[in-house]
């Protein structure tokens, strides 16, 4: 049992970092004007991260499920236009897929956001916050 929860640490720690460095080469392409070689790059590496880190059986299920095979479409699709090419539709398509998959998670992330002590205190500006 030790040894499979360490052997799991090692995999989210590596994950954590292929997912980091994905996202930054991600962000380094589109400020580099939407190169193609960069932004392969960071999606691939972004993709195995997050199997890194939640395993290859749940990366499989959250993007294969039922209500979410539009978003997984245009999510794999836009890094598949990427390496074939055209980055700038590639990463359109992308984009739009990612907020689909990930839009569960936005209220979660602005949540824990508003008790971080600077960031929480933009957020509860009045022209920021939403009335509740």
């Amino acid at each position: 049992m030790f040894c499979y929860m360490t052997t799991f640490a090692y995999f989210s720690e590596i994950g954590m970092g292929l997912t980091g460095f994905g996202v930054f080469f991600l962000f380094f392409g589109m400020i580099l004007f939407f190169d193609k070689a960069l932004l392969a790059i960071g999606n691939v590496l972004f993709v195995a991260g997050l199997s890194f880190v939640i395993g290859l059986e749940r990366t499989f299920r959250f993007f294969f499920q039922k209500h979410k095979m539009k978003a997984t479409g245009f999510f794999l699709g836009g890094v598949l236009i990427v390496l074939i090419g055209w980055p700038l539709i590639g990463m359109i398509l992308e984009i739009y897929g990612f907020f689909l998959l990930f839009r569960g998670f936005f209220p979660v992330v602005v949540g824990f956001i508003r008790r971080v002590p600077v960031l929480g205190y933009l957020l509860n500006l009045p022209g920021i916050s939403s009335p509740t």
